[in-house]
């Protein structure tokens, strides 16, 4: 495409992404207008809070002893590994973790792939974790809380994970991560030693928590990642019912700020270095802002923000992010046609 032609639809391009990212806001509005705080949940929340103010994140998101056991996919004969999380959360499906293994290369280092927040279809994660494997690398595909089979009967694909009940959005959170840890664990058991982080907007949150625990990563790519907890929970449009409900309920800002040591990917800094952190900001992006992004990449010297026109949802940004790796050689040369997805 011509330089002339891209200008000549950027407005059109900026037009859909941010008709897409506005229509995303009212769907998740109109399905967390299910969830309602009672008198009580001020002071539940407020309790929590006292428990886990004197953690630091190594004790929040620790990861203990676990048996997991290795399957097949019968429609696909694809791996899976599942375990019960250590962090139950009172949903059964919800308490059974599930990670799709694309491990073709033994001791290769392996991308942890983290989805987005009400991901609906894992196809194209499947795509990508064969676009690494086309490059030498192994890859796992995690199901987040409250996510694919993680999703308790009657609820959407992701409907449980972020809501005005800041304790269950914590409580998943901390099961993201230390779940994530104990696949490490079993991961380094095989021979693995080194690792790669792909993930999107809510795994994007999970995946910024796991760089202040986890030192063992090649790279790591957070696209449109939720970084500003404050604007998400306060500002965002698409969180307005949120934000309603814990006014409602005397819920302040300060109040939650108590947990931001713990969750908060602004106090985070990547033990892995961060030289070896990528972060993708959608320039038309209306979820996770450009400007916090940006924000969280001055925080975190040394790492590198690339900007894509696109906005919170859209596949121009893991391309960009994919050649970029091949251009620091932190990935094969292979692999690097553009895959339809």
């Amino acid at each position: 495409m011509s330089a002339i032609r891209r200008r000549a639809m950027r407005p059109i391009r900026r037009q859909v992404a941010r008709t897409l990212d506005f229509a995303m806001c009212l769907l998740m509005n109109r399905i967390q207008r299910r969830h309602r705080l009672n008198p009580g949940s001020r002071a539940l929340l407020e309790a929590y809070l006292d428990k886990c103010e004197p953690l630091t994140p190594a004790e929040f998101f620790a990861a203990g002893p676990f048996d997991p056991e290795c399957a097949v996919e019968p429609d696909t004969a694809q791996p899976i590994l599942s375990w019960d999380t250590p962090r139950p959360s009172g949903y059964a499906a919800n308490d059974r973790t599930h990670a799709l293994l694309f491990m073709p290369h033994p001791g290769a280092p392996t991308v942890l792939m983290l989805h987005a927040l009400a991901s609906t279809s894992d196809k194209g994660y499947r795509l990508w974790a064969r676009r690494f494997n086309d490059a030498g690398l192994n890859a796992c595909f995690i199901h987040l809380p409250y996510h694919y089979s993680r999703v308790p009967p009657g609820r959407y694909n992701g409907e449980l994970a972020i809501t005005p009940d800041l304790v269950r959005t914590a409580q998943g959170l901390r099961q993201g991560v230390t779940e994530l840890r104990q696949l490490m664990i079993w991961l380094r058991g095989q021979g693995i030693r080194e690792f790669g982080l792909w993930a999107t907007s809510y795994g994007g949150w999970i995946g910024a928590l796991l760089l202040g625990v986890e030192p063992d990563f090649r790279f790591a790519v957070l696209q449109a990642p939720i970084v500003n907890v404050s604007h998400a929970i306060w500002e965002s449009a698409a969180a307005r019912h949120v934000a309603a409900e814990l006014a409602r309920a005397g819920i302040t800002r300060s109040l939650v700020e108590r947990h931001e040591h713990l969750t908060f990917p602004m106090r985070v800094q990547p033990i892995c270095g961060t030289d070896r952190v990528l972060l993708a900001a959608g320039v038309w992006d209306q979820i996770s802002r450009k400007d916090d992004i940006a924000a969280l990449h001055r925080g975190w010297p040394g790492s590198t923000l690339i900007s894509v026109e696109q906005g919170h949802f859209g596949f121009r940004m893991a391309e960009a992010c994919f050649r970029h790796l091949a251009d620091k050689g932190w990935i094969g040369q292979n692999g690097l046609q553009p895959h339809k997805l």
